[in-house]
């Protein structure tokens, strides 16, 4: 397992487009978040997906935490439940 601070070392976008893989960048983007809510975005509107990975790589706080790599996929954000499920797909 490897942890990283993603707020002292930030991604790059390949790594960011790595990590969401097949995932759209709404998913992963923090819409709840202070800084979202400044920004007057809208979940229900958002922005194009080239934006919101600008804005993710720009202001990291924009990705949903914890983001977890595990198998072959990420979970962004704690849900117990999709947590679980990576886990037993990752064990095959």
């Amino acid at each position: 397992m490897r942890e990283r601070d993603f707020f002292k070392e930030r991604l790059s976008r390949k790594e960011l487009l790595s990590l969401l893989g097949a995932t759209p960048p709404a998913e992963a983007f923090a819409w709840r978040s202070p800084r979202a809510r400044a920004m007057g975005l809208d979940p229900s509107q958002p922005p194009p997906d080239v934006e919101l990975l600008r804005m993710m790589l720009e202001v990291p706080y924009l990705l949903r935490r914890p983001a977890m790599r595990i198998g072959g996929r990420t979970v962004f954000g704690f849900d117990r439940a999709r947590v679980e499920a990576a886990l037993v797909a990752a064990r095959g």
